[in-house]
């Protein structure tokens, strides 16, 4: 992998959160904006960018369907995961009180997060079509009377000055990242250490397919933390599966969790093993 620019791709403009998450995971490597998912993904699997950061699900929006649609179309791999916080910040010109704002614009779903904070300001919403873009556009076109809901990281590529940090409603909106790579690398098993195994499966057409595919999980006592179902074909009568296990695939109960669901599913698709977020161990943890 090595030989692969080192480069990683996100979809969305400079500044967006996207690129907030890969300048932190990978510093290491030039951030490329990319105009779709699906244009972020394939860079990587023609092998013109190094990884991708791809959102999945957000704590406040839920999943974006749209990767579980894209997934199966590349041969891409999952080396890890990152949930990075959602901190919008109130945005302006530099040298602007916050007195001197009428409006405010970003993308809508910012515009909802920050709703209370808006209207105890008296602003009046604009919704742009991402946050980042509305940054750059306050940026290109001045004016002390308009503010820009973006990240930190926006506020310093487009040199607007924070008004407000934390501009949010409520904290905890995280959104979760899987970084993806053409080729597959899992760690080695190390009890001490948590992992997630992620997969991809289609339900055989046979009555309490489904039940019978996870009841390994379940006599093995292994913990399914996430699965999301999609239309895997325009007949509307094949479902296809996303499942986030506890595990790692070079544990015993693992191995024996697959051989089940391989015999009651079919299209099975190991897409990564790889070390649990510690976000995990401190948010979500499994209950007594």
């Amino acid at each position: 992998m090595t030989d692969l620019p080192a480069k990683i791709a996100y979809q969305g403009m400079p500044g967006a959160y996207s690129h907030l998450s890969c300048t932190r995971v990978h510093p290491e490597l030039e951030a490329v904006a990319c105009s779709s998912f699906a244009e972020a993904m394939f860079m990587v699997e023609r092998g013109e960018a190094r990884l991708a950061m791809i959102p999945l699900e957000n704590s406040t929006a839920g999943r974006v369907e749209e990767i579980y649609r894209l997934m199966p179309k590349t041969q891409l791999h999952i080396l890890a995961e990152h949930f990075e916080p959602v901190n919008h910040c109130l945005l302006a010109i530099p040298g602007t009180k916050v007195e001197q704002l009428k409006r405010v614009w970003s993308h809508p779903q910012a515009l909802a997060q920050c709703d209370g904070n808006i209207r105890a300001l008296g602003l009046e919403p604009i919704a742009a079509l991402d946050t980042a873009g509305s940054a750059a556009d306050l940026a290109a076109n001045p004016t002390s009377e308009l503010g820009a809901i973006a990240s930190s990281l926006a506020a310093e590529l487009y040199g607007l000055e924070i008004i407000r940090e934390g501009f949010r409603d409520v904290d905890g909106n995280t959104t979760r990242f899987l970084i993806l790579a053409r080729d597959s690398k899992v760690p080695e098993y190390d009890p001490s250490q948590e992992f997630m195994t992620s997969i991809l499966f289609t339900a055989r057409n046979i009555p309490a397919s489904l039940y019978k595919a996870l009841g390994g999980f379940a006599t093995n006592g292994l913990n399914i933390l996430k699965l999301e179902s999609y239309m895997a074909s325009d007949t509307m009568q094949v479902t296809s599966f996303h499942l986030d296990v506890a595990a790692h695939t070079q544990q015993p109960e693992m191995q024996l969790a697959l051989q089940e669901l391989h015999f009651f599913a079919k299209e099975v698709r190991v897409m990564g093993t790889y070390a649990a977020h510690p976000y995990r161990k401190s948010n979500l943890r499994v209950e007594d």
